[in-house]
């Protein structure tokens, strides 16, 4: 005969340890589907202005959060499955799934779709920060510094290529070099004055300017540095891309003669008994020329590496040449080539009002850093 006591408590311990075992296992499969669904979408330290999520890799951000922060109405589109965005003029349409948006009519490329989570619509971060960011301002405040500025570089010459009488390059499709260069020349300057520079523009309407008179202005302004604007072309049609130039150093020394028997130096009059002889000033001038080339490569980099971050666009480089703007020019300067219009597609991107604010804030970004790269080495 079984011992009953004996049985019962040996029936109590079978379902104490089994219900142990499933809560062990219940552990387990919590703690996988969280390390599962952690790999998929979780809400990683972000912007303390905007909540995000990290779905497969990529930084998203909920649509309704974005459009309120930056003022844009909007609303989704069940049939459609369409979400529209409205603000002043503008106008975006987006759908989950797709990676391609578009903006004012034109098509922007994502990288990554629009998604759902959590039952909203969210945005891979490159959206706010290529799209909203460049057309918008948003409501709350900026989390970055104050631009400090070097002394040297509180005024900048603008030079809009070509104008008036001279069209520049032409497009297959009639789209005019002048007006390019002037239209993303006027909104690189309105982005440098938003950050109290003081800007000079060699011409700021559609009028013919020679380059003798660009030249003058620009030294005579007595500014820092010196960004001139043009549009490529060529008869290879498949090239495209931006590329920068800055002044060979071809001839440094014949320009280094002119600019001695033609331009005065700022001198330190103390530093001289008496006036400094054409050969001390030819012997200054190629030390100025040659630290001017320097700094104006730094800021061709910039504008190349940012190009290549922000734009889905060719970067073909930095290059020097001897442009009679470049040559002419006593201070840093660079002549920025900002697409071909000789190629279809960069035709097409060009006569883009969007895409050219894009350009311009691109170059104006790459002045900032290196203007704050520059007063770090001052306070070095």
């Amino acid at each position: 005969m079984k011992d009953t006591n004996h049985t019962s408590q040996v029936t109590r311990h079978k379902f104490s340890f089994n219900k142990n075992r499933l809560c062990l296992v219940s552990c387990i499969l919590c703690l996988g589907a969280l390390i599962f669904f952690a790999g998929c979408a979780t809400a990683p330290r972000g912007s303390a202005s905007l909540p995000t999520y990290n779905i497969g890799g990529t930084s998203y951000m909920p649509l309704s959060a974005l459009c309120e922060s930056f003022g844009i109405a909007w609303d989704y589109d069940a049939l459609t499955r369409t979400a529209t965005l409205t603000k002043g003029s503008h106008r975006i349409n987006l759908m989950p799934g797709e990676k391609m948006v578009l903006v004012d009519g034109s098509a922007f490329d994502l990288r990554q779709p629009v998604d759902v989570h959590q039952g909203a619509l969210v945005v891979p971060s490159r959206f706010k920060e290529q799209i909203l960011d460049n057309l918008f301002k948003a409501r709350y405040p900026k989390e970055e510094a104050s631009l400090v500025l070097p002394q040297e570089l509180k005024k900048v010459v603008i030079d809009a290529g070509h104008g008036g009488k001279d069209p520049g390059a032409i497009g297959k499709k009639g789209l005019k070099e002048k007006d390019v260069n002037l239209d993303i020349a006027k909104r690189l300057a309105k982005l440098l004055k938003s950050e109290g520079i003081e800007v000079v523009m060699t011409r700021s309407t559609d009028n013919f300017v020679s380059l003798e008179r660009r030249v003058d202005v620009a030294n005579n302004s007595k500014a820092g540095l010196f960004i001139s604007i043009h549009s490529n072309a060529n008869r290879v049609r498949s090239l495209k891309g931006l590329e920068v130039y800055y002044i060979s150093p071809a001839n440094d020394s014949k320009r280094a003669l002119n600019f001695a028997k033609s331009s005065s130096l700022e001198l330190d009059r103390s530093s001289f008994a008496q006036s400094p002889s054409l050969n001390l000033k030819t012997i200054l001038w190629d030390m100025t020329h040659v630290s001017n080339r320097a700094e104006s490569v730094r800021l061709a980099r910039e504008i190349c590496s940012l190009t290549k971050n922000n734009l889905d666009t060719n970067v073909i480089g930095i290059k020097s040449a001897n442009f009679y703007v470049l040559k002419g020019a006593g201070m840093p300067a660079i002549l920025v080539e900002v697409g071909f219009v000789s190629n279809l597609n960069e035709e097409r991107l060009l006569k883009n009002a969007f895409y050219r604010q894009q350009l311009a804030e691109t170059i104006a970004q790459a002045f900032k850093k290196y203007a704050r790269e520059c007063a770090l080495r001052e306070a070095g």
